[in-house]
């Protein structure tokens, strides 16, 4: 039994030894030998992140040697683990661990450790694990640390299958089965978009525990730090048919921090039926790892947002108490909608995330910035708390994720399943339709008074029209949006009976 002293002295002990930038570990010829196991409890890597808070900040190592620090991105992805070289491989725990190597865009250091009898390991680095393709490296490596790592879960039917990946920054990605990986979740934002510039915390530290045989779960302790905070993040991983990802976290300020994120992702778009302009002769339909933003107020609406690739930076902020939940969400499922064989954007996770107690006043941002580029992850969102961080404070958070095909909570309601924008006779005039689909439309008692509640702000809507479908349960709505003279146009539309609602209120931010 380890004496809560002896954890304490530990954890002091790795702020000032193991966490400082470090030369030596890159310089000498061969390999230390792996240090010797230490305690490891929470509350250790909680006074790590408390003592890292108190102070200056000190950026983590990003040196590294020759040919790793020149890699084209075709070289870094070339190198790749052994079969069989993942930890735990072979032992039929359900998860096994791939550490990542350095290099390309992947430069900063992150050290990695394996938590087993209540006492974490080093991983050291191996070079023997990996296959470097056709570079050319030195027999003789030294300690050239990792990048991140990569956790695969065993399969019914024999061999494993990536699951998550951390690595870069504060960046981490999940998948369900049968899924290709897409939106990226963040554990921390600072300042995204702000025009005194971003900030970008980053994982320094992982201590994975080495799960109990027949456990199907996996446990991930990890530090963060940047120049504003530091703090300690406890990751619990459940594959299913969803996988769950349940995260504590508590930060500790290094000065007051007005700007902070949340649960946030990120995801691309580069185009979709809704700015179709951006198309550019792509024969895709639609080119996007999301279709828009689902979330549940606290006041128990339900709103979909469709995301676009605009012509200039955009921010929305979606003010609210307590939210029940958000994501960002992939509702074409069907390939006919892509035609992208490639890229199979129709296999993207959605990624569903429930806040775990009271988070109070605050808005959820959405950030859409302009790109060229189907691999830029230009759809950023997040939850921003309206109360400021203080300098020497802290505040704790926890959140569920599910990265899934289908989010556990959807709308009673009919939602909008297509949605798409085009010219209308007039200068600057654009005619929208809005397919609503859900069991509700198929309810002539409901449907005998429904209406389409549509509100523009500037500007005015025009020869709106619904198009009820009881038997296919579908609703198109066709109208037509006069900016009056202005630059956007905000549209709220929802589908009701009376006073009742009938679908999900979609909003939308028209643009030029």
């Amino acid at each position: 039994m380890f004496e809560r002293r002896d954890v304490l002295k530990a954890a002091l002990g790795a702020v000032a030894a193991g966490l400082a930038p470090s030369v030596a570990r890159a310089q000498g010829p061969q390999p230390p030998a792996p240090p010797a196991p230490t305690p490891f409890s929470r509350e250790m890597v909680v006074e790590i992140a408390r003592a890292l808070a108190a102070k200056p900040y000190a950026a983590p190592a990003s040196d590294l040697r020759e040919p790793f620090a020149s890699l084209t991105y075709e070289q870094f992805v070339g190198i790749k683990m052994k079969p069989g070289a993942a930890l735990w491989s072979g032992e039929n725990r359900g998860f096994s661990i791939e550490p990542l190597h350095r290099g390309n865009i992947f430069t900063t250091l992150v050290d990695l450790y394996v938590i087993e009898n209540g006492a974490a390991a080093k991983i050291g680095y191996d070079s023997s694990r990996f296959d470097y393709g056709g570079l050319k490296v030195p027999e003789k490596l030294p300690d050239l640390g990792y990048s991140g790592f990569r956790v695969l879960h065993a399969q019914p039917n024999g061999g494993e299958a990536e699951l998550a990946i951390f690595q870069g920054a504060s960046f981490y990605r999940a998948v369900a089965a049968g899924q290709n990986l897409g939106v990226t979740a963040r554990g921390l934002s600072i300042r995204t978009a702000d025009p005194r510039g971003e900030e970008f915390p980053a994982f320094r530290s992982f201590w994975i525990e080495k799960p109990v045989l027949g456990d199907n779960a996996l446990v991930i302790h990890a530090l963060l730090d940047s120049p504003s905070v530091a703090g300690v993040y406890r990751f619990t991983v459940r594959p299913g048919e969803a996988t769950l990802i349940d995260t504590e976290l508590t930060l500790f300020a290094r000065t007051n921090v007005d700007h902070y994120g949340l649960a946030g992702f990120a995801a691309a778009s580069l185009h979709t039926p809704l700015d179709s302009r951006r198309r550019n002769g792509d024969l895709r339909p639609m080119a996007a790892a999301t279709n828009g933003i689902q979330m549940l107020t606290g006041a128990g609406e339900w709103l979909w947002r469709p995301v676009s690739n605009r012509e200039e930076l955009q921010f929305s902020s979606f003010v609210d108490v307590n939210p029940k939940g958000f994501g960002a969400l992939v509702r074409n499922r069907n390939i006919a909608d892509y035609q992208d064989d490639d890229q199979h954007w129709e296999r993207r996770p959605s990624l569903w995330i429930e806040p775990l107690g009271e988070w109070g006043e605050g808005a959820l941002q959405l950030v859409e910035i302009p790109s060229e580029s189907e691999n830029n992850e230009n759809i950023v969102a997040y939850w921003r708390p309206k109360a400021i961080l203080p300098g020497g404070g802290q505040a704790t958070f926890a959140y569920r994720q599910f990265w899934c095909w289908e989010p556990p909570s959807r709308p009673p309601l009919a939602t909008a399943a297509h949605a798409l924008a085009g010219h209308a006779p007039g200068v600057k005039r654009r005619r929208f339709v809005v397919v609503f689909s859900g069991d509700i439309l198929g309810d002539q008692q409901k449907t005998a008074r429904l209406s389409a509640a549509l509100t523009t702000s500037p500007g005015s809507a025009t020869n709106v029209r619904t198009f009820l479908d009881p038997q296919a349960k579908t609703c198109r709505v066709v109208f037509d949006v006069d900016p009056a003279g202005e630059n956007y146009c905000e549209i709220r539309l929802v589908l009701r009976a009376d006073e009742e609602p009938l679908s999900e209120t979609w909003l939308y931010r028209w643009t030029p």
